[in-house]
């Protein structure tokens, strides 16, 4: 992004300054020609060009600027400095058309006398619209690939510069023919053209200043972050163009059963989608967590409970058509008073029969809440094999088979036992439970310090 960032700025301000040397240099070259000759119509050319100079000074300027970071002050950059210059520029270009218009009046009411002619004019004229035609596409291509404004401005005056230049030509060919209003005629075209471009460009940036969206910016960046998997909905999106970045406002609805890792994971991929498609997008994302139509009864009930910040497992549902049966496991702080945790059930209860109907019948089971355990040590090697035998017996019972990677550890709460176990591929999983369960049970009454059986069933090696 910095990289990026370096070479727009770097792009743009050499661009500029390039335009002011060649603005400095036809200006000056048709001021002298057209004071030379008496040419009202060269005279406000130059003096057009004149106005370029300046303005691309400014340009030049505010560029150096407009592409800082945001700041403590400026949390959006400070691109709307481009638009600002913009407007001052705007606003020259209309005091130098009043101007000539004025002036073009006074001469065709007085029928002044038409320029003095010679071939000089026209190589100047000639000379000024090969470089204001190359300096107007320069820009217009820097200001289209850096979202510049204030570039934009530049290239619509050289634009204008050869528009008005083609005009003199006309004007002093026309004085060359005998007419006498040729060369104050000319004049007036130019005035109107520069107010004409002028007002195209006022109202690309008085847009820009009102946070306009930019044309299918909002399409662009709807259809990307729709594109995002997990997004059911967006319920309300908003761009506006600082610069040449596009901030992008969205409000995005994500399934309320999605985890927080889930949701800024989601977040993540349509920032980066949106970038995809508008360059140098700034998104700020909300998420609203929604109930979507496929939801379980499960689901809802753990989504209850975690917005609630309680521990449940085993939860079971009936259905018997008129009425739902649901039963829980509710985990709470282990020397927590029944009275307490009974307080705690019974707004989990509440909440549930607010969400399915005050007929659902709820069961609470409450039961202490696994402590951490402390740092164990690993079992001596006699210990290990002594509980892998009795659990390679206790599997003869059952289906499972080969257990292996039995570990064994030491801790204060009593033995922790891991292991691994094989089972057919086609055997369900609430198949294997029950077996493995009795493995767990037996291991258990066969040594009553094992405080904890945790088992991993896998299929049978390909």
């Amino acid at each position: 992004m910095t990289q990026s960032i370096t070479h727009s700025d770097h792009s743009k301000t050499r661009v500029a300054a390039i335009s002011i040397l060649a603005s400095a240099a036809m200006a000056t070259a048709k001021l002298v020609v057209g004071v030379a000759i008496g040419s009202l119509a060269l005279i406000s050319e130059a003096l057009h060009s004149a106005v370029d100079v300046v303005a691309t000074v400014i340009t030049w300027m505010v560029v150096r600027v407009s592409d800082k970071p945001a700041d403590n002050e400026h949390h959006y950059g400070h691109g709307k400095l481009e638009s600002l210059s913009a407007l001052g520029v705007i606003a020259l270009l209309y005091v130098l058309a009043g101007g000539v218009l004025v002036e073009s009046y006074s001469r065709l009411r007085d029928a002044a006398p038409a320029p003095t002619l010679s071939v000089i004019p026209f190589l100047v004229l000639l000379l000024d619209i090969a470089v204001n035609f190359w300096r107007a596409r320069a820009l217009h291509r820097a200001a289209h690939a850096t979202h510049s404004q204030a570039l934009e401005a530049d290239a619509l005056h050289f634009a204008s510069d050869v528009l008005g230049s083609i005009a003199v030509i006309v004007g002093l060919g026309l004085s060359a023919l005998g007419f006498w209003w040729g060369d104050s005629a000319a004049a007036i075209a130019v005035a109107i053209m520069i107010a004409a471009l002028g007002l195209r460009l006022a109202r690309s940036t008085v847009e820009t200043l009102l946070d306009r969206a930019p044309e299918g910016a909002a399409e662009k960046a709807r259809s990307a972050i729709r594109s995002v998997p997990g997004v059911v909905d967006i319920e309300r999106l908003r761009v506006r163009l600082v610069g040449a970045t596009h901030f992008v406002d969205a409000t995005v609805q994500v399934p309320r059963t999605f985890p927080i890792d889930r949701v800024d994971e989601i977040k993540r991929k349509a920032q980066a989608a949106v970038g995809s498609r508008l360059s140098g997008a700034d998104l700020t994302f909300t998420a609203v967590p929604v109930a979507l139509n496929n939801e379980s009864v499960r689901e809802r009930i753990m989504v209850i409970a975690r917005n609630s910040g309680l521990a449940i497992h085993h939860v079971t549902v009936h259905d018997l058509g008129s009425k739902l049966i649901v039963s829980i496991d509710l985990e709470v702080a282990g020397d927590m008073s029944l009275v307490a945790a009974h307080e705690i059930a019974q707004g989990l209860e509440n909440s549930i029969a607010d969400e399915f109907g005050a007929d659902v019948e709820v069961d609470t089971h409450i039961e202490p809440l696994e402590p951490e355990l402390p740092f164990g040590t690993d079992a001596a090697p006699d210990r290990v094999k002594e509980i892998t035998a009795e659990l390679m017996r206790l599997a003869g019972e059952t289906e499972v088979h080969d257990i292996h990677n039995v570990r064994v550890r030491d801790t204060e709460a009593g033995e922790i036992v891991n292991f691994h176990c094989r089972a057919a591929s086609s055997m369900s999983v609430l198949k294997v439970h029950d077996n493995v369960d009795h493995i767990e049970r037996g291991l258990r009454r066969a040594f009553p310090g094992v405080k904890r059986v945790i088992s991993h069933a896998e299929p049978p090696h390909a």
